[in-house]
């Protein structure tokens, strides 16, 4: 099983970035796709999330209107594009896959924000 993610990097703000999650060794299409980051000092948190059947996605208060969650199930990947990028997105993401007690995560990659 294994979740690459790629695509972090430094931006000033008000920039974009796409993340994307590469998945293999598992059915990806069965599984709720999530990004997560942590920034230095602070808790993981739950950025953004998109249902396995549906596709129905929800997001955290701090990125609504800012960051779009989506999936391509015939690539295995799962994207996070993010605009308008402020110095508080600043942290690393990571890519998680959910089915029921299966919990897989990915390595993370760093994005940060200057201002």
């Amino acid at each position: 099983v294994q979740l690459v993610e790629s695509g972090g990097g430094l931006v000033q703000t008000g920039g974009s970035l796409r993340l994307s999650c590469a998945a293999s060794g598992f059915a990806f299409r069965n599984y709720h796709m999530s990004w997560y980051r942590q920034a230095p000092g602070k808790e993981r948190e739950l950025v953004a999330a998109i249902t396995s059947t549906y596709g129905s996605t929800d997001y955290a208060d701090s990125v609504k209107g800012r960051f779009t969650i989506s999936r391509d199930n015939a690539k295995n990947t799962v994207y996070l594009q993010m605009n308008s990028l402020k110095p508080e997105d600043t942290a690393e993401y990571y890519c998680n896959a959910r089915f029921f007690r299966t919990d897989y995560w990915g390595q993370g990659t760093q994005v940060t924000v200057s201002s």
